[in-house]
């Protein structure tokens, strides 16, 4: 069954070499109690433990049932050490932080029994040892025999070939050593027990074969086998120690050290809950931020004009790469394209774009304007006094107008863009009247030089003073005097204004922004109905200077000829429009209902550049993206710097959870050493500890989390009374579970340097540790 061939081992140390087995041959019985005496140095104890697979020998060979160990690999040890051996030590070699039935468990836990089978036969076992009673206390609640009779429970478990007890009475009184000792000469009528002891009596009494030692060689065999079977029958079964296995083990032992588990776990989630917190302040002020845009800025205009700038990823890496040439000749100068020529897009307004743009889902939209470049001639009276409306450029109030002509409302049933986002005061949004429409900030202020235009002087101005006042457009045929061929504006406003051809309107609404629109309607400025822009080019485009105009190739006010290179303001198309002709618009506003028909309406506008050359294209600007953008970038970036100073501490907790893995690693060598004499792989130790720090990682997140949660109370209590905001801080669950994997995969880090460390433990050396 068991041959010993040639046996050699020697141990060096520095330069000393002490050769504990010389050239030992001995062959076993399948069944027979064999006792090895022998003084202290004499080798017995590495004789059993080359028989037991715990050291390797440096030459010969072991043969298990005819079969050659020479070219076992360490897993194939570690099989034959769970499946054929069975061990028996002198101090017990019990877990002390498991049960006695898991201790028993353990070696058919490595072998993959089911649990309720190993349950059953562990139990059986503890029964035959006289300890079923005793199988839930742990291993300190026992005496020195009971502990015995339990690794003898344990050695049986997996039912071995042979049994390796090691000076297994030493430690008990000679009334318990004698129940021992009957209970492994039981064993040894199925199975071979070898045992080592220096006690001649016990050997004489109870061995059927004793073998004496002497310096590492076989001085005497009583019992020698003469007949050899070299049979080769031998199979080995491979371990298997699964994580939830490994996880029982390291929380059992976590356990014991409830204290120091608590202070790792608490310092371990010190990063998480910064992290944590700044997670929460940056999710809270984003939900804000969000929540303040959807209610300001879902219905902020796209627009389309002339002119586009465009920022987008890929007009900006152009723009870097241009600046990353490299020059060939240092004593030339190399012209750099004008950055503006790079960033500009020119749009161009055809017909098809027109009527793709009037195919819009209008169901999509609250409003639409099509701001063309019409000229409006105005003319005021005051008492006696008349004077044309003049809109000064560098008023900062008129230039910050949200549009010139009122958007048009598509849905006749529904809101629209106006009526949502503004407060009429006084008047009426007629849109079917020709009209203005004036527009007051949030504190019903406006620009006094656009009063002044309006002739409406004072401080303070009555709304019902505003909309009893008339002014009048003068057309084209009135305002514009032929003189040979030249074409004069008339200075003659008393006249304009009361010519029967003139346009009387009236301001028709007074309107403000609503409460909570202020982003985009706290401007002021004067506006003017698609009505009135109808009206006047109705007239206007039939006018004597139009037609003149269009037959002509030159500026017909300025006799400058035109120029219609791109990007010029002083084409034909654009004199026309102003001059009243039914030309392309300047500009379009698209104004989507709300955030999710906003991205409608611009991938609608991205659909129609598909497959088109850059020049033809039509760009837009989405001024709720280019706001929204910028505040979600500002807030990122202050997301991003606070988490990476908190992330030190992360790094700091990573290099404790190492220290403390290797603590443990110092604390349980002897465990390290009982789970490889039970079979453990290397690989299983490393998966104990790393189960080890996969729980601390777990508690130092999930507590991390909970006092971030608790501490976003406080915080929150602190915010609302220095900004009125409440309840800022909130933690995204997703983010918890994502710094709880944080957590665990960096206690994991750092616990794996012990971890491999443990596993390449020598078992005999670790069995040793006390």
């Amino acid at each position: 069954m068991l041959k010993l061939k040639n046996i050699k081992k020697t141990y060096k140390t520095g330069s000393f070499l002490q050769h504990a087995l010389k050239d030992v041959s001995l062959e076993f019985r399948e069944n027979e109690f064999v006792a090895v005496l022998g003084p202290s140095g004499s080798g017995k104890t590495t004789l059993l433990n080359v028989i037991g697979g715990l050291d390797n020998y440096d030459d010969g060979d072991l043969i298990i049932n005819g079969k050659s160990t020479k070219k076992f690999k360490s897993s194939d040890w570690d099989a034959y050490r769970n499946n054929s051996i069975g061990f028996i030590f002198q101090s017990y070699n019990l877990i002390p932080h498991i049960s006695i039935l898991e201790n028993v468990e353990m070696g058919m836990t490595l072998s993959g029994v089911g649990a309720k089978r190993r349950k059953r036969k562990a139990l059986e076992l503890l029964k035959k040892v006289g300890l079923k009673e005793h199988a839930y206390k742990k291993p300190n609640q026992l005496s020195g025999g009971q502990m015995q009779r339990v690794a003898i429970a344990r050695a049986l478990a997996n039912n071995p070939d042979i049994i390796l007890a090691d000076e297994p009475t030493g430690a008990l009184d000679t009334k318990t050593s004698g129940q021992i000792m009957d209970l492994i000469k039981e064993i040894s009528k199925e199975k071979l027990v070898v045992m080592v002891t220096h006690n001649p009596d016990l050997a004489s009494s109870y061995a059927t074969r004793i073998v004496k030692m002497q310096d590492g060689q076989i001085t005497h065999d009583t019992n020698p086998l003469k007949k050899t079977n070299n049979q080769e029958d031998f199979k080995l079964k491979k371990t298997s120690m699964n994580f939830f296995t490994a996880l029982k083990l390291s929380f059992n032992n976590i356990r014991t050290k409830k204290g120091r588990t608590a202070l790792t776990a608490f310092a371990s989630s010190i990063g998480i809950i910064g992290i944590a917190l700044i997670l929460s302040l940056s999710n809270g002020f984003k939900i804000e931020v969000d929540t303040f845009e959807q209610n300001s800025l879902a219905q902020s205009p796209i627009m389309i004009t002339k002119e586009a700038t465009s920022l987008d990823e890929k007009t900006l890496k152009k723009i870097a790469n241009k600046k990353l040439e490299k020059y060939s000749d240092k004593k030339m100068v190399y012209a750099l394209d004008d950055i503006r020529d790079t960033i500009m897009h020119t749009n161009n307004f055809t017909d098809d774009y027109l009527n793709y743009l009037d195919k819009i889902d209008k169901s999509k939209i609250s409003g639409i304007t099509y701001s063309k470049a019409t000229s409006l001639n105005i003319i005021r009276k005051d008492d006696d006094k008349y004077a044309k409306i003049e809109m000064p450029e560098n008023d900062p109030y008129q230039s910050m107008q949200l549009w010139s002509v009122l958007p048009e409302n598509p849905n006749k049933n529904e809101k629209g863009v106006i009526e949502l986002n503004y407060d009429v005061l006084a008047g009426s949004l007629d849109y079917q009247t020709p009209g203005l429409i004036l527009q007051l900030d949030n504190k019903n202020q406006i620009s006094a030089s656009i009063l002044k235009e309006l002739g409406l002087n004072g401080k303070k101005v009555k709304f019902e003073d505003i909309l009893k006042k008339e002014y009048k457009i003068a057309v084209n045929d009135v305002y514009y005097t032929k003189m040979a061929d030249n074409y004069i504006p008339t200075q003659d406003y008393e006249k304009l204004y009361n010519d029967k051809n003139s346009i009387t309107v009236k301001v028709n609404a007074i309107i403000r922004g609503k409460e909570g629109k202020e982003m985009v309607t706290n401007t002021s400025g004067l506006g003017y109905n698609k009505a009135l822009l109808d009206t006047v080019i109705a007239v206007n485009k039939n006018s004597q200077i139009v037609k003149d105009q269009e037959s002509l190739d030159y500026n017909i006010l300025t006799h400058l000829p035109f120029d219609e290179s791109e990007n010029s303001t002083n084409t034909k198309d654009l004199m026309l429009g102003y001059l009243g002709a039914d030309t392309y618009p300047v500009s379009i506003y698209i104004y989507p209902k709300d955030f999710d028909t906003k991205d409608y309406v611009t991938e609608y506008l991205d659909k129609y550049n598909d497959k088109k050359d850059e020049k033809e294209t039509v760009q837009y600007t989405d001024t709720a993206k280019m706001i929204s953008t910028l505040t979600g970038g500002i807030m990122d970036a202050i997301t991003v710097v606070l988490v990476a100073f908190s992330s030190i501490s992360l790094v700091v907790s990573s290099i404790m959870i190492g220290i403390i893995t290797y603590i443990s690693v110092l604390e349980r060598i002897k465990e390290i050493g009982i789970l490889r004499a039970l079979g453990a792989r290397k690989k299983d130790i490393k998966r104990v500890f790393n189960a080890e720090t996969f729980i601390i990682g777990i508690l130092s997140g999930l507590l991390g989390i909970l006092i971030a949660y608790l501490l976003t109370f406080p915080v929150n209590n602190v915010i609302e009374d220095l900004s009125g905001l409440a309840g800022v801080a909130k933690l995204n669950p997703m983010h918890a579970l994502a710094l709880i994997v944080i957590s665990m995969t960096l206690t994991i880090i750092g616990g794996a340097i012990p971890a491999s460390i443990a596993s390449r433990k020598d078992p005999v050396d670790a069995l040793r540790t006390e």
